[in-house]
């Protein structure tokens, strides 16, 4: 699936997608409320950071915004967010309740 904006400044068209992996043309209810929960979280904690990857991972069932400072904004099954670190070096994944935890945590790795 993919979302596209077209904004026109000065005749020149300048155009974003962000293409959503994972999910058909058709979104069930719990993704659908999971995308609105995390793009909700995105808007409030870090709207300045670079996103990276928008996305359904259909093992985990998290909806996803993998952002490019190495914290991900998840929802499963349309719940609360959860801020997600991985450790690149060892895989282990680590869960926050905020995005300022999380931050902190990554800076520390």
């Amino acid at each position: 699936m993919r979302i596209l904006n077209a904004q026109t400044n000065q005749n020149k068209t300048m155009e974003n997608t962000i293409t959503i992996y994972g999910l058909s043309g058709s979104i069930a209810y719990c993704e659908a409320q999971g995308l609105s929960n995390v793009f909700g979280a995105y808007a409030g904690k870090c709207v300045s950071e670079e996103i990276m990857e928008v996305g359904f991972n259909p093992n985990s069932g998290y909806v996803y915004i993998a952002l490019e400072n190495g914290v991900s904004i998840c929802s499963m099954l349309g719940r609360e967010v959860e801020y997600l670190v991985t450790n690149f070096e060892d895989g282990e994944e680590s869960f926050f309740d905020s995005y300022e935890e999380a931050e902190t945590f990554m800076s520390n790795l």
